[in-house]
């Protein structure tokens, strides 16, 4: 995640997400947490230290521990560890898969006056049957928010022992399922209804700018994905501008679209795009009956590239029919069309001409103009620090250099969202878009400082989204 010098600017804890978080947006802050310097061991040893606190706020006298491989296993043994005064017997799941921070936290262990004992199968569990009977206080750190699948064994038996017992269960940030909590503690926010939070030490950037953690909503490709499965684009546009919607078309093949379409009366020889002609030098009226079947088949239709002012009446028309849609450049003009399901991308310009407003200099209250102007699709407003909401998410997003104020990196990046929106849900795929897009010229930049063709953005992007540079 970019870093800039100075603290958050004033207001922009407002915009934090509260309420149930899913695993998927937790494994994002966590990421995102991690790239701003926070070690997976630092919000282990805080995790863990909350539980402790916990944990001695009910007085137990014989406390059992149950920690399984993961990560919520290694938040237990760090519990462990500030009781040792209480000497808890802690059951680690034993066998392959113990993450490397849990593995840490075990061998600390070694060194505590704690009793640990590896379980590796339901024999194990049972003939330790009799500390599940005797605890007062159990606590499950078996499994955490990243299971799949079934329970096993032995967790399996762990879960019948501590249902068995007469002991409070307090489970550590998610149940283990099939067991009878009586506590839960979430760890930064709630995963499950009727769980106590204990802050651990998040950034709040981790949670309201975009980050590495946005990548790890792109779904790999199945080892029997054929043609298409990545998703089919078509881009409406060009007539005045030629290059835009060419553009666009290869921000989106960049972004994992496996096959785009480029409707437009103007032609570019451009191999890996599939040109759908339309006669004359604009898009009008008489070319919609032409448009519907190309979007009918299309996953992610863009809209507005090169388009000029004069096609506006075919963009409105045309929008009710589109499924997914993104609209870039020219089709930002009002009255505004709509679609099902519509991520807008405008620069302050465009947003003006949308909003009849000025987004203003101030950000937390460009954030609310934003947002505001988000009823019933996605808008992402570019500028120095890009703003995304659907209405009632904001993220921010700090990625890019002033190089990328060259013709056509926004025809870039609406392709580059367009791919990814045939991916992933419309807040999610501006977010990506944005923070990939902004990280490819920061690449460049690298490179040499001024000259930027927003062509030069394409080869970098796929580095960001699937390869090394972005994680």
């Amino acid at each position: 995640m970019e870093q800039k010098s100075g603290c958050l600017p004033a207001g922009t804890g407002e915009f934090a997400e509260t309420g149930i978080i899913t695993h998927e947006r937790m494994r994002s802050v966590d990421a995102n947490a991690r790239a701003l310097g926070l070690s997976s061991l630092q919000m282990m040893e805080s995790a863990g230290r909350a539980l402790a606190d916990a944990i001695r706020a009910n007085d137990p006298a014989r406390l059992l521990i149950l920690c399984g491989k993961g990560n919520n296993g290694g938040d237990g043994m760090v519990a462990a560890r500030y009781l040792q005064d209480l000497e808890p017997f802690v059951f680690v799941v034993a066998g392959p898969g113990l993450t490397a921070e849990s593995a840490e936290q075990l061998q600390l262990l070694d060194h505590c006056r704690v009793e640990v004992v590896p379980v590796l199968c339901r024999d194990d569990v049972m003939a330790l049957a009799e500390h599940f009977s005797h605890a007062d206080l159990i606590v499950d750190a078996l499994l955490g928010t990243g299971l799949r699948g079934a329970v096993k064994e032995p967790v399996r038996t762990c879960v019948e022992l501590a249902n068995r017992s007469p002991a409070t269960i307090l489970s550590a940030d998610v149940p283990t399922p099939g067991i009878r909590t009586d506590h839960i503690l979430a760890f930064h926010r709630p995963k499950v209804v009727g769980s106590s939070v204990a802050d651990i030490g998040i950034p709040l950037e981790a949670e309201v700018f975009t980050g590495p953690g946005d990548l790890l909503n792109l779904r790999k490709k199945r080892h029997d994905a054929h043609k298409g499965s990545g998703g089919e684009v078509l881009v409406i546009g060009g007539g005045p501008y030629q290059g835009a919607p060419y553009l666009c078309g290869l921000g989106a093949l960049r972004a994992g679209a496996d096959i785009v379409r480029i409707a437009s009366p103007v032609f570019e020889p451009v191999p890996e795009l599939i040109y759908e002609r339309l006669e004359g030098e604009t898009i009008g009226a008489e070319h919609i009956d032409r448009l519907l079947p190309l979007i009918d088949r299309a996953d992610v239709v863009v809209m507005g590239n090169g388009l000029g002012s004069r096609s506006h009446h075919v963009v409105r028309a045309l929008a009710p029919s589109c499924r997914r849609v993104v609209f870039d450049a020219d089709a930002i003009r009002t009255p505004l069309p709509e679609a099902e399901d519509a991520i807008f991308t405008p620069h302050a310009g465009e947003f003006e001409r949308m909003t009849g407003a000025k987004a203003g200099d101030d950000l937390v209250g460009r954030a609310h103009a934003v947002r505001s102007a988000a009823k019933r699709c996605t808008v992402l407003l570019k500028g120095p620090v890009d703003i995304i909401s659907d209405g009632k998410r904001v993220r921010f997003n700090r990625t890019g250099t002033p190089a990328m104020t060259t013709g056509g990196t926004g025809d870039v990046l609406a392709g580059v969202t367009a791919g990814l929106f045939c991916q992933m849900p419309a807040f999610e795929a501006a977010c990506t878009g944005a923070y990939v897009n902004g990280k490819a010229g920061m690449a460049i930049g690298t490179i040499h400082e001024g000259g930027m063709l927003a062509s030069d953005l394409l080869n970098h992007i796929p580095r960001e989204l699937f390869g090394k540079g972005g994680r």
